[in-house]
């Protein structure tokens, strides 16, 4: 942990983190009309590696230790490729941007209690389980009132499930290293390979054709710097002042958020039911975050 003092605006930070990552799936949702998933994630990285690459060149940071290089390309691959392609694949396939975002949602829970056994942690008890229980009750109710589910909702939602699934191992990876690294390398690393290991799925597998339109740029100048730059580098500034547990005690405002900005910029408007079960799923996850 660094030494250095906590600057004043730290104690914004994880409700700025949390407002901002809950746009993030209304931004994928925007773009997907006009381009395929895999070819969005693409696009993404491809211009993150432009604007990131000669910035490295400019500022010449210190380059990291062959196990920290070793840890951000696994995060790379967990975090920035297989996250982000599940939940891009998704929402394709008629995942809405509330619903998604409440089964992320459910990842400090499953993370409380899979940490014991795997990262040493305290165990989180009746908590825990009683916070687990409320999110699957709250997510199921979301589910069951058809809020984000077509048709073809059922691949949907496996995407989703493994997103859930990526998202956990990439934070039990992140609680067992934690190296100090600055963010123009973490970020330049992290997203290269996740530029790498897309690039050849989306030309295997979609045409790579994108439908030129306002809403498209939107969508992804807001994942490349809002998601991609700004929140990854607040996430890290706050991991550097030991802040990320405040970012946790939040976590449960983002399916909440993340509806009521996909209701504001798409007009995704959740049955009461659904809501009902999005205030249940948030009510799981506090109990889980908040310390006593």
């Amino acid at each position: 942990m660094s030494t250095t003092a906590r600057p004043a605006w730290l104690t914004a930070a994880p409700i700025l983190f949390v407002s901002l990552w809950s746009g993030g799936f209304t931004a994928i949702k925007l773009c997907l009309p006009y381009v395929e998933p895999l070819t969005l994630q693409v696009l993404r990285y491809a211009v993150v590696v432009a604007l990131l690459g000669p910035l490295w060149l400019v500022l010449r940071p210190v380059r990291p230790s062959r196990a920290t290089l070793v840890h951000l390309v696994r995060m790379g691959l967990l975090v920035q490729f297989a996250y982000f392609a599940s939940m891009n694949l998704a929402m394709a396939h008629g995942m809405g941007a509330g619903t998604i975002a409440l089964l992320i949602g459910l990842q400090p829970v499953v993370v409380a209690l899979l940490a014991p056994s795997i990262v040493g942690d305290p165990p989180v008890g009746r908590r825990g389980w009683i916070g687990l229980l409320l999110g699957m009750a709250g997510a199921g109710l979301v589910i069951v009132s058809g809020s984000g589910l077509a048709a073809s909702g059922w691949v949907g939602l496996f995407f989703a499930l493994v997103a859930l699934a990526v998202m956990t191992g990439g934070a039990l990876l992140e609680r067992k290293g934690r190296p100090t690294v600055d963010l123009v390398t973490a970020n330049l690393v992290m997203c290269g390979v996740a530029l790498i290991a897309t690039l050849p799925l989306a030309a295997g597998l979609e045409s790579m054709r994108v439908e030129l339109a306002p809403q498209f740029f939107v969508g992804l100048a807001y994942l490349v710097f809002v998601n991609s730059l700004i929140s990854l580098s607040l996430l890290f500034a706050m991991l550097r002042h030991g802040e990320a547990a405040r970012a946790s005690s939040v976590f449960f405002l983002v399916p909440p958020l993340a509806g009521l900005i996909a209701w504001a910029v798409l007009g995704d408007v959740m049955s009461p039911l659904a809501i009902g079960g999005t205030a249940v799923a948030a009510l799981g996850v506090a109990l889980v975050v908040w310390k006593r």
